[in-house]
């Protein structure tokens, strides 16, 4: 498979660009090799520089639902373009996508637009913080929530100790106020409340982690967080950003019977677009600016061109309910690249909900990130090159989901786990 212009392309990128990509996502660290510049999506396929053609389980990172170029989008758009861009003003738009994240999200009182995920949960924790009068935030190894200062820490030397910092220009002084446990403990979870209680503001979590791949909370983990920070008085926050309206219409939140304070989204909810959204009980949401004291503000908050992606999204997913179907698809797909492993004698674990998975290669479960780091990384490296030859497009790193959407097809599915037999024979 020729991939010439893509090389080339990105000889040009790493001249202009930092690694020659606009986000590490993108560059193919975890696989190694150079990323493949693509020109075009369609449906479930996405065609690069060189024409060819691959079966996408990226979706952009989760936003493709309904799968590349879908009608009801591009007509939105469409209509919307030709209104103009951006007002920095109120639109009714914003009111019709605020009513559908509202009536769709139990946690949702009140909601305001951002323009990312990373924005929103940052807002989320100012608005925690502010809310509460506390200082120090929960986070748990191997869930992320954007680039946001605070919270892109790692753990200190014990299970309840304060974070140091996980990149550069992070500071200790920003560091040293997040909490990072680990997932899916709940000793480790009620010892930090024991010893750092009245200083927690809030909890922010993954209900179902998509960045450590795809792994979902325990229940009994679930009910000791809502416990805890009922009991402490501090507030507990569900970053939705990737789960919602994924995994099902109401969130994550709607499948695991746990109604958080605050709620933070983006993806689907843009359609495509840049998008995000923090919201939750209106007396927390009211502490705001202007109704509140809390400052958050964005010039392209609620952009014309993203609102009415996102409302035609939802719009289809509400009407439509695609989510048994893809469910159906996803433990397909799942069952299928397991067997494809056991024939191959190659190890696995897989990690799922709806319309997301993560295929571990693993001999053990996945349940937090001590078991995702110990997965056989470089057999992952080999399984995505070889099944990019065969034309389909995984995430570059064993530490991303595979994300469905309603384009795909059984004959999608199929020739996946044909060319998933194919390839698990060649790295045994």
């Amino acid at each position: 498979m020729s991939r010439e212009q893509s090389q080339a392309a990105f000889a040009r990128a790493k001249q202009l660009m930092p690694g020659g990509v606009n986000s590490p996502a993108r560059a193919f660290g975890g696989v190694g090799g150079e990323p493949i510049f693509f020109q075009r999506g369609e449906g479930a396929y996405l065609f690069d520089l060189d024409g060819n053609r691959y079966i996408d389980y990226i979706g952009s990172w989760g936003p493709m639902i309904l799968g590349h170029a879908h009608s009801k989008v591009v007509e939105a758009l469409q209509a919307a373009v030709v209104r103009g861009t951006s007002f920095g003003a109120p639109t009714l738009a914003e009111n019709q996508l605020a009513e559908l994240l509202v009536d769709a999200v139990a946690s949702i009182e009140k909601v305001r637009l951002v323009s990312s995920g990373t924005e929103a949960t940052m807002s989320a924790i100012r608005l925690a913080r502010g809310y509460t009068g506390r200082a120090t935030i929960v986070k748990f190894a191997g869930n992320y929530h954007g680039h946001v200062d605070s919270l892109l820490v790692a753990a200190g030397s014990a299970a309840a100790t304060l974070g140091v910092p996980d990149s550069p220009g992070v500071t200790e002084g920003t560091a040293k106020d997040t909490l990072v446990l680990r997932y899916n403990d709940v000793a480790g979870l009620g010892g930090a409340f024991a010893q750092h209680g009245r200083r927690i503001a809030a909890v922010i979590v993954e209900p179902v982690a998509g960045n450590m791949g795809c792994v979902r909370a325990s229940a009994e983990f679930l009910a000791a967080l809502r416990q805890l920070t009922q009991e402490h008085g501090a507030l507990l926050i569900f970053d939705e950003v990737i789960s919602g309206f994924r995994v099902a219409y109401g969130g994550a939140q709607s499948l695991l019977g746990v109604t958080p304070d605050l709620t933070t989204l983006g993806k689907i909810i843009g359609g495509g677009l840049p998008m995000g959204a923090y919201g939750g009980r209106a007396e927390i949401m009211d502490q705001m600016l202007p109704a509140g004291k809390v400052f958050q503000a964005g010039t392209l908050s609620g952009n014309p061109l993203a609102t009415a992606a996102g409302i035609a999204t939802l719009t289809v997913l509400r009407d439509t309910n695609p989510y048994e179907e893809l469910e159906r698809h996803s433990t397909r797909l799942a069952v299928g690249l397991e067997e494809a492993a056991t024939a191959a004698g190659v190890p696995y674990a897989v990690g799922w909900c709806g319309a997301m998975l993560t295929f571990f290669f693993s001999d053990e479960p996945v349940t937090d990130w001590d078991t995702a780091a110990r997965c056989d990384t470089r057999r992952y490296a080999r399984f995505f090159w070889g099944m990019i030859e065969q034309g389909v497009y995984l995430p570059c790193s064993q530490y991303e989901a595979m994300f469905l959407s309603t384009a795909h097809t059984q004959q999608d599915i199929a020739a996946t786990i044909a060319a998933a037999r194919e390839v698990m024979q060649e790295i045994a």
